[in-house]
């Protein structure tokens, strides 16, 4: 926390507000509203570990100040961000309400860390969003939704214990995330993939005998590990076509869960649903 004057406010606020968020907090000696608000912010920047600057301007001694900001009551607090004015509030307000107004408005380094990720895996750099995701659940562990992409991209990568010991450290609201159910399936699959025969293996086997429903069902399971959608719905409508019957009609509903999997490919999961449902019906 620093005290600025008409002078210093230029280099205080606005240029400092360039390299992380400043909340001026606008006082007077007189105020007793002020005396409850100042200790708060005070130790709010302590809190929150330099995700912003405190600065204060007494408008007793700076009347410029309060005048150019149209001051009618102190206590009064104004954020800056990239040297504008962003957001404020007037009056005493409870802790709770000051830590809401900061957290809309300054970045979680956590969250900034994940962002990074997303962005790194929309790219197809793995190792880089590996390294953002750690750093996101370093800061913060109970972030169920840069765990989940931490399995997403561990699957993605091969690395099966570990996606599954991640997995296993979600807590009790990860359901909750959209990615929950999408993130599961894809370890389940690859699970039981690891366990499967050779895709060779099972490809001679469909060849010798091609109602070896078995065989193609074991296959879409080793496609859908990889993610190769289009050769597991292609080896499932098969088994629909030959067999609804067989695994509890198995066919069709790992293809329901092959749409899931496949859901930022509309197309391709409109074009497959069409094809089932002219089997079925």
């Amino acid at each position: 926390m620093i005290d600025a004057t008409l002078s210093s406010f230029e280099r205080d606020v606005i240029e400092a507000s360039m390299e992380v968020p400043v909340l001026v907090s606008f006082w007077a000696p007189w105020c007793a509203p002020c005396k409850v608000l100042s200790p708060l912010l005070e130790r709010l920047e302590h809190g929150y570990g330099g995700r912003f600057k405190l600065v204060n301007v007494n408008s007793d001694t700076n009347p410029e100040l309060t005048t150019s900001f149209n001051l009618r009551t102190i206590p009064y607090a104004v954020v800056f961000i990239d040297g504008n004015a962003i957001a404020q509030f007037m009056g005493s307000q409870p802790e709770a309400f000051v830590r809401a107004f900061l957290d809309r408005l300054i970045p979680d380094p956590a969250e900034m860390e994940h962002t990074s990720a997303r962005d790194a895996i929309a790219r197809g750099q793995l190792a880089i969003a590996e390294d953002f995701l750690k750093n996101a659940i370093a800061m913060d562990p109970a972030r169920d939704g840069a765990r989940l992409d931490m399995v997403s991209v561990l699957l993605a990568r091969g690395e099966l214990d570990r996606a599954r010991a991640h997995f296993d450290l979600l807590g009790s609201k990860a359901q909750q995330q959209s990615t929950y159910e999408s993130v599961r399936s894809r370890l389940h699959t690859a699970e039981r993939a690891a366990y499967l025969p050779p895709a060779e293996f099972l490809g001679r086997r469909i060849r010798l005998d091609p109602n070896d429903l078995q065989a193609r069902l074991d296959l879409a399971e080793l496609m859908i590990a990889k993610r190769e959608f289009v050769p597991a719905l292609e080896l499932l409508l098969e088994i629909v076509r030959r067999d609804r019957k067989f695994g509890d009609d198995m066919g069709r509903v790992k293809m329901l869960a092959v749409f899931e999997l496949a859901a930022e490919q509309p197309e391709l999961v409109a074009e497959y649903r069409t094809k089932l449902s002219s089997v079925l019906y």
